[in-house]
């Protein structure tokens, strides 16, 4: 699945409002509808019921949802996990350079 299916399908099923979606990202509303609709084609199951008088979650997209907000949250946290150790190899390294006279201070 593409990353960015899966970031429109989450806007419209958190928003329920395709328009509202659409234009919190960035995107036409005709375009969230089509990467739904593919996504939807991918799967092989409505993740929204186009016959209710508001936009609503099928079972299927109520569980794709609660799936694909979990595996945001995880890689959010790898992501934040990752930076931490390379911010922190940053900072040693920028420190060592200062101590030995290196740096924006001598003249880099």
């Amino acid at each position: 699945m593409k990353n960015e299916l899966m970031k429109h399908f989450v806007a419209g099923a958190e928003s329920l409002n395709f328009a509202h979606a659409a234009r919190e990202q960035g995107v036409s509303r005709a375009t969230l509808v089509a990467s739904v609709k593919e996504l939807e084609a991918e799967l092989g199951h409505p993740l929204f019921d186009y016959s209710a008088s508001t936009t609503t979650l099928t079972p299927a997209g109520e569980a794709l949802l609660a799936t694909t907000l979990e595996q945001l949250a995880k890689q959010a946290a790898a992501a934040a996990a990752n930076v931490a150790p390379r911010a922190a190899r940053r900072r040693r390294r920028r420190a060592r350079a200062r101590a030995r006279g290196e740096g924006r201070a001598a003249g880099r």
